[in-house]
């Protein structure tokens, strides 16, 4: 079952989902790139109400994706945006353990680990492999006429063909975000069915075409392209799929 939530129950969930944190319980670190890298993987343990703030710095139109591999079911992270005094962008324990998103504007971005209150309570321990990936925008530069939709990052947005699960029937609807930069270079932003990529809920798969190539952001993720007629058949680990038009890529 998919739950749509509203931003009045958003913001109720964002102080439900996060512990209650006083400032010695919460230690900083800053995310550092490998030269020429775009990803960096970090591995540590916390420990009943101990707080782990990453922070990376990233510039408004790149994609940021976090993943994160845990010892504890309890423990999960949230994302904030600059100059945010708490408020979240992404809620782990509602949404899951995995995080991609275009930025919105440029500045420090908080990744905050953390364990659940009743496993904090228990003192219990997690450790935990994060990494995070931050991919520039596609290559090149999207005509002037290709206007943006207000509000957004994205030249377009609406739905296309998907299934998720092992059946690639695609018999379900994705919205999706594209970002486009040189003819045939575009980001394509996907959500799962029943969410469109402006809802904070949504944990986005991100593809990235350049001419005749398709990949995504994850390396880790299993990718199949095939490209028919004027559409591209997309399949990620045999369980999600998607039909992306050429029309999406190209504009019209």
């Amino acid at each position: 079952m998919i739950i749509r939530m509203t931003r009045s129950a958003l913001a109720v969930a964002v102080m439900i989902a996060a512990p209650a944190l006083a400032e010695d319980q919460i230690r900083q670190e800053r995310v550092k790139f490998a030269p020429g890298a775009t990803s960096a993987t970090v591995k540590a343990t916390i420990k009943g109400d101990r707080t782990i703030d990453y922070v990376l710095g990233a510039a408004a139109g790149q994609t940021m994706s976090v993943s994160l591999r845990s010892s504890n079911p309890s423990n999960y992270f949230n994302v904030m945006a600059p100059g945010s005094q708490g408020e979240a962008i992404f809620i782990g324990s509602t949404s899951g353990n995995e995080f991609a998103g275009p930025l919105a504007a440029a500045g420090d971005y908080t990744v905050r680990v953390y364990l659940m209150r009743s496993a904090a309570r228990r003192n219990e321990s997690a450790s935990y492999t994060i990494t995070f990936r931050i991919a520039s925008g596609p290559a090149g530069t999207a005509p002037a006429s290709d206007a943006r939709v207000k509000g957004t990052p994205y030249h377009a947005t609406g739905t296309v063909p998907c299934s998720i699960g092992p059946d690639p029937k695609r018999s379900a609807q994705c919205g999706f975000g594209v970002i486009r930069g040189a003819r045939g270079n575009a980001d394509v932003h996907l959500a799962p069915p029943g969410y469109d990529v402006a809802d904070p809920g949504a944990t986005l798969r991100v593809l990235k075409f350049t001419g005749s190539t398709v990949t995504a952001t994850d390396p880790n993720l299993r990718l199949k392209a095939q490209k028919e007629g004027d559409e591209w058949s997309i399949g990620i680990d045999d369980r999600e799929y998607y039909v992306i038009p050429e029309a999406v890529i190209f504009g019209g």
